[in-house]
């Protein structure tokens, strides 16, 4: 028998690139939404505290182990920002094209446009576990200066990647969760979670 966990996002995209990493573990996956469990608060200023609030609320619900992430995108000119409030950049309701729109704004008399992407992947067993598995990974990369490409969400029309050179709403998907900061943090997360479930 397979065992069940929750991802508590409500992101359909960020869900497929999850579950894709995921896939050849012994692991049924459910989104948060199969519970009808509404999104966290997330009121802390770390990504890490605020993917954490956000497993133990599904695991709370749900009553299974949980996983959840935290992501954004930091840019160095802007001290960091967008970061956690990456999603919800152009105020609510949040809007992928609005945040790009306001995150080309603010860099546009910047000479200055490195930035990365952060993830913190968090599993928890149970709402009050006290030790919870924690993975991370960075996306170097800059800020073009107008959108390139048709795929992936969020910044990833604005995101270049110096690796491959390209968009990251240029790249396929299996590239992208290869290289992304998501995929870095999957993966570690996997090793992990194969001690426990393999």
């Amino acid at each position: 028998m397979k065992n069940q966990i929750v991802i508590a996002t409500s992101n359909v995209k960020k869900l497929t690139e999850i579950q894709s990493i995921l896939d050849d573990m012994n692991l049924e996956i459910f989104p948060q939404s199969h519970f009808k469990i509404e999104a966290a608060e997330e009121p802390f200023h770390t990504f890490l505290e605020n993917a954490l609030i956000k497993a133990r609320h599904a695991s709370r619900l749900s009553k299974l182990p949980a996983i959840a992430d935290d992501s954004g995108i930091c840019v160095d000119a802007l001290g960091g920002k967008p970061g956690v409030l990456s999603a919800r950049f152009a105020g609510e309701p949040s809007s992928d094209q609005k945040n790009n729109e306001k995150l080309l704004k603010s860099l546009e008399n910047e000479s200055n446009r490195k930035a990365h992407y952060t993830c913190v992947i968090v599993f928890v067993k149970h709402e009050f576990d006290p030790e919870p598995i924690i993975a991370e990974g960075i996306w170097h990369g800059e800020i073009l200066k107008s959108p390139r490409g048709s795929g992936g969400f969020g910044y990833d029309p604005l995101f270049l990647d110096h690796m491959t050179e390209k968009a990251v709403a240029e790249l396929p998907l299996e590239i992208k969760n290869r290289i992304s900061h998501r995929g870095q943090a999957l993966h570690k997360l996997k090793l992990k979670l194969n001690q426990i479930y393999g």
